[in-house]
């Protein structure tokens, strides 16, 4: 089971501010997966192992940020799944999955700290067990949505067959 992310999101700022980090509150940096370098959260979930490690690279700026999780997404996933070409028995399972999450509105669904050092981004993510399962709903609801994949390459089939 996850830790109460509300709570620790909590703790996590307070650690920093007592360590005296500058806290720089910002969007999620995973997009920029070039130069990510991903922390194995699953085996070291303690998040003052990876803050110990940018103290010892001489790094005091760390980006923070808390992903809450809103009404938007459910509103989106529904719009999103009135597209898919599923059975009707498979949509209204995926709809009331949606709406089972929906308990957990404007709770922090994600933690994402990262720095900077020698060009590369280093990330420590921690998700909640609910957000992970929201992360399956909307994988099945896209792999419903027609032309949304046409092949390995997705719709431009960028992979050769040769």
């Amino acid at each position: 089971m996850r830790p109460n992310l509300d709570s620790l999101t909590e703790e996590i700022q307070q650690f920093l501010e007592a360590e005296h980090f500058i806290i720089f509150r910002s969007r999620s940096r995973v997009p920029d997966e070039a130069r990510l370098v991903e922390w194995d959260s699953e085996r070291h979930a303690d998040f003052r192992q990876f803050v110990d490690c940018a103290l010892k690279l001489g790094v005091r700026l760390i980006n923070f940020h808390a992903r809450e999780f809103n009404a938007g997404y459910r509103e989106d996933a529904v719009e999103q799944l009135e597209e898919c070409e599923l059975p009707r028995e498979e949509k209204r399972e995926l709809e009331r999955r949606i709406e089972e999450l929906g308990l957990y509105e404007g709770f922090v669904c994600a933690i994402e700290l990262s720095f900077d050092f020698d060009g590369r981004v280093y990330v420590f993510d921690l998700e909640t067990e609910w957000y992970e399962e929201w992360h399956e709903i909307m994988d099945e609801i896209e792999d419903a949505i027609p032309g949304e994949e046409d092949g390995p390459g997705g719709p431009y089939n960028l992979y050769s067959n040769n």
